[in-house]
């Protein structure tokens, strides 16, 4: 099992900027690769960041993001602390969702299936 406590999430104006944290715990060296998630009300689940967490893949490290924060945000992993960030910058007010980090299995090589979720961390940007 795997469990990851998301922090980090608030309250900001537009143009503003936040760090989300996702701390692993468990058993992290069977994931594959972690995201960050988001969900606003009424909407669906939407991927905004993936990173390969897994160091014996070639493309460890690799990172992949939705079009609607491609050059806002960055997800980061820090493998000696087991933690992932996501930098979200220029915020947004259609940024404002619950932002959900999320572990895959070693056995989800494109990382397309999540079997760990965190909590959630509310994230809401004003205009």
């Amino acid at each position: 099992q795997v469990q990851l406590v998301e922090s980090g999430g608030g309250s900001v104006q537009a143009g503003g900027s936040l760090r989300l944290s996702c701390a692993a715990s468990g058993y992290t060296w069977g994931t594959n690769c972690m995201a960050w998630f988001r969900q606003a009300p009424g909407k669906e689940r939407e991927r905004v960041a993936t990173i390969y967490t897994n160091l014996d893949r070639k493309d460890y490290g690799t990172t992949y993001y939705a079009d609607s924060v491609k050059g806002r945000f960055t997800i980061t992993h820090d493998n000696a602390k087991n933690t992932v960030y996501l930098q979200m910058n220029s915020l947004k007010p259609e940024d404002t969702a619950m932002y959900y980090c999320a572990a895959a299995p070693l056995s989800s090589f494109y990382c397309d299936r999540y079997n760990y979720w965190g909590q959630g961390t509310q994230v809401t940007v004003s205009s």
